[in-house]
């Protein structure tokens, strides 16, 4: 068999006409930013994600960064963030001017350990930065506890984890302000480059739609110094016709990796997804471990079986973040994550088969080591 890491052939497939109307109501509009699409979707992402307002940005990214701005976060500020995540966690934290302060994961769920916030709080914190990574909530109850304890504001990245609660509560609707990304990979993704705001404070949606547009809600007229940092028009309208679907394909991706829990079950030398009590996922990535990692890798590739690294290298160990002065052993729970962990295919439309295959290829690697 030949199993890509990732295929949009079926979730295309699904909103293909959809997606083409889609596209004729737009051309025709002769509305292309800002128009009804854009305000059709904040509306259609906010009842998802059960909160007051959902405001469009460009990507992800710059919706962490205007988020942390809105919130008054900048120069000689900190910001805890967790020690194993995409780099754009921490990106957000520098581009407004403060401090990302890492701290290590838990080993078995991969997201932030609260247990371990505290003693990197100092005068000069001011927000917590969870991160639901690779589709698993974030033990949440516990994160806002300590906020609340010490004054500290939260701003959820909820860019793997769309859909996903911590005791019946969904992801993104915690923090005054939470960020997403609708990159074309993630569990809703867009055509292209795409991304949201979420808070049920009418204020700072007001501040975050004013930031968004060159600090402009009036034509010519600017309150604040903004950016350009609006969601596409047409991406808007494409997500709005996906979200449609992504209850079922939740769903999907939820059977998949029960398959794979099945087909992996006691392999020795191999370490599977575990959730936290109280937390659920959405399988925005199937992620295994394994100290053999690079050889297994090797291994699937030979069996025509793609696989991802997320991620090799953790933060504090990137050449972009040497001016912090981190040095290898600092975060040793976050660099044994980047050295042994591998994403497995998943994807909607993967068949039981398919996931079998891969299974076996696993097992065999480890039944030959």
């Amino acid at each position: 068999m030949n199993i890509p890491f990732l295929s949009f052939d079926a979730t295309n497939d699904a909103f293909r006409e959809e997606a083409f109307a889609t596209f004729g109501r737009f051309f025709e509009s002769k509305w292309y930013v800002l128009g009804e699409m854009t305000r059709q979707f904040e509306a259609d992402y906010a009842s998802f994600n059960r909160v007051k307002n959902a405001v469009g940005i460009s990507n992800g990214l710059d919706a962490l960064q205007i988020a942390l701005r809105i919130l008054d976060i900048g120069s000689g500020d900190e910001v805890i963030v967790p020690s194993n995540t995409y780099i754009a966690s921490a990106l957000a934290v520098s581009y407004v001017g403060a401090t990302p302060i890492f701290v290590e994961p838990d080993i078995h769920t991969y997201n932030i350990d609260p247990q371990k916030i505290e003693a990197a709080i100092s005068p000069q914190t001011k927000a917590i930065m969870p991160v639901h990574l690779y589709g698993q909530a974030c033990v949440m109850d516990e994160i806002m506890a300590i906020a609340k304890k010490h004054g500290l504001k939260i701003v959820e990245d909820n860019a793997q984890a769309h859909g996903a609660e911590f005791k019946g509560v969904i992801t993104g609707s915690f923090g005054q302000l939470n960020a997403t990304s609708f990159y074309p990979s993630k569990n809703l993704g867009a055509l292209g480059e795409a991304g949201a705001i979420t808070t049920n404070d009418d204020e700072l949606a007001y501040k975050v739609r004013v930031m968004r547009n060159y600090g402009s809600q009036q034509r010519y007229y600017n309150e604040v110094k903004g950016f350009n940092a609006r969601i596409d028009e047409l991406q808007a309208g494409l997500l709005s016709v996906k979200l449609k679907h992504l209850e079922h394909w939740t769903a999907e991706r939820r059977r998949i990796a029960s398959w794979y829990m099945e087909e992996l079950a006691n392999c020795p030398n191999l370490v599977l997804p575990k959730i936290a009590g109280g937390a659920t996922h959405v399988y925005h990535l199937f992620v295994i471990r394994t100290k053999s990692r690079d050889a297994l890798q090797q291994h699937l590739q030979s069996e025509g079986i793609g696989t991802v690294i997320h991620y090799p290298v953790p933060p504090h160990l990137q050449e972009a973040y040497a001016d912090l002065g981190h040095k290898k052993g600092d975060f040793p729970i976050a660099e044994e994550i980047a050295e042994t962990i591998l994403s497995l295919p998943l994807y909607i439309g993967m068949s039981r088969e398919q996931v079998a295959y891969v299974g076996r290829s696993v097992r065999s690697f480890f039944s030959q080591s």
